[in-house]
């Protein structure tokens, strides 16, 4: 899998204040998350389930107090880029989509939820705008389809909510939920 995005999430953030956030997909299967659950509980290792026309998951959050040491060498494919975060005061809605960390989810359609396997309601930890483009290093494989052929996107380029365990039941107890 490929690292998309990572960051330190602010102090101040609900629940997950202070936590790593990485953010994995695989680079040859480019598809829309679809939670496993039943009724609005996830499964159990639900990071793990098989997703609709693959034999396990394509992608894989992580939540992480101490993200361990750092790779000597950079991420194959995806190429690095920094990502700044500036304060925001929530609002409610109509919004321009964009990135956001802590706070209300900005739901594109409408408001969805689920519970952990665990049995806690999942908390919002950030959302990805729809289509945000990850340039790509020259030679990495071309993603299915992708925008270009030089630049992957995550799950379709659909906006991604990532919802979390606030209990933190397990670092990959993070459901990225796709609206667009």
């Amino acid at each position: 899998m490929a690292l998309f995005f990572q960051l330190d999430l602010p102090d101040d953030i609900e629940f997950f204040g202070g936590e790593h956030l990485s953010v994995f997909q695989c680079a040859h299967h480019n598809d829309r998350s679809n939670p496993v659950a039943v009724g609005d509980r996830l499964v159990p290792r639900f990071w793990e389930a098989p997703q609709p026309s693959f034999p396990g998951s394509f992608w894989r959050v992580l939540l992480q107090r101490d993200p361990g040491i750092p790779e000597a060498e950079p991420e194959p494919a995806v190429r690095a880029l920094p990502l700044a975060l500036r304060p925001f005061v929530d609002a409610h809605g109509p919004f321009t989509m964009f990135f956001k960390v802590g706070g209300t989810a900005a739901w594109a359609l409408y408001p969805e939820s689920y519970r952990c396997a665990c049995g806690t309601e999942l908390a919002f930890v950030c959302q990805v705008p729809e289509s945000p483009e990850f340039d790509v290093r020259p030679g990495a494989p071309v993603q299915p389809h992708g925008i270009r052929d030089d630049a992957y996107t995550l799950f379709l380029g659909s906006e991604v909510y990532l919802l979390a365990c606030p209990l933190r039941c397990d670092p990959a107890a993070v459901l990225p939920v796709n609206q667009g």
